[in-house]
């Protein structure tokens, strides 16, 4: 879907990798839906560690209480967020998994575990389970806004707009859905409307780092290269913004057109298939599926 989130820490050659995703998610990158997208596991949320070995400890205590009661709810949402911050998506989607066979009408369940298949790459199995987890009765805009991406994703853009329109109804000018329909329209070409909407979504109080760099994406690619440098500003250091924003420029120069964008992407894809899971680095997301 959309590139991966930023990592509240610097880490070296972090505007590269930033840049690269950022590219990537204008060809179909695939993107943490949890993070984006309402939080897997709402029911007494738990704040997770952002440094990488805390985290890691963290994983491991969450993994010993699901051992000793695999049937809790809210021990296995709170594991399985923990996997997906160490991008051991595959494991979430089997914990998940045991707890959808479990609790088949559990609508938390469902779209914790929807999310999780997304963000693994299985968006038609992801989209077939997040049909199931809200109805018309009980519309859940972060389900909405995550069926979205999984639409982008597969291409049907005008579908994901709708989704996110309706997600919006519910939860107005939420950024991260706004986040998403910004990067909707830039994957229809659309450039100045998506710079609208995202200048919408950066204007939210609650607005975070991913929604402004996701401005400076959309700005850049449009050749407003001191805009963009700007908006990157807002959370990375000078040195950093302006080297995050010449890797984008190069990569533009570099790749002429949205197919060598989304073959790289689909080459991408099959090489983290093809590639165990590993901890996440820190990147650049859009909004939902994480998703918000």
């Amino acid at each position: 879907m959309f590139p991966p989130y930023f990592a509240a820490t610097r880490r070296p050659g972090a505007p590269r990798a930033i840049a690269i995703c950022a590219l990537l998610a204008l060809g179909g990158c695939a993107q943490p839906l949890s993070d984006v997208t309402g939080s897997i596991g709402a029911t007494r949320r738990v704040e997770m560690p952002t440094d990488d070995a805390q985290l890691r400890r963290f994983a491991e205590e969450w993994g010993h209480r699901y051992d000793a009661d695999p049937k809790n709810k809210s021990v296995a949402l709170t594991y399985a967020r923990a996997l997906h911050a160490l991008d051991r998506n595959a494991q979430a989607v089997a914990v998940l998994q045991g707890q959808a066979i479990r609790y088949p009408e559990d609508l938390a369940i469902l779209g914790a575990y929807g999310k999780s298949l997304a963000d693994a790459g299985r968006l038609r199995e992801a989209a077939d389970v997040l049909s199931r987890a809200h109805t018309p009765e009980r519309p859940d805009w972060s389900v909405l806004s995550a069926q979205g991406s999984i639409a982008d994703q597969l291409g049907n853009h005008e579908e994901a707009r709708d989704y996110y329109q309706t997600a919006l109804k519910i939860k107005p000018n939420d950024p991260k859905v706004l986040s998403n329909l910004g990067l909707s329209y830039a994957l229809s070409k659309q450039l100045p409307q998506a710079e609208s909407t995202l200048l919408t979504a950066a204007s939210q109080p609650a607005a975070d780092m991913r929604v402004r760099q996701n401005l400076a994406l959309v700005l850049a690619l449009q050749g407003k290269f001191e805009e963009a440098e700007n908006w990157s500003r807002h959370d990375l250091s000078p040195i950093d913004a302006a080297a995050n924003v010449a890797t984008i420029r190069q990569m533009i120069a570099q790749s002429n057109s949205w197919r060598e964008i989304q073959s790289y992407s689909a080459r991408d894809k099959q090489k983290n298939a093809a590639t165990p899971p590993r901890a996440k680095l820190g990147a650049l997301t859009s909004s939902a599926p994480s998703p918000e």
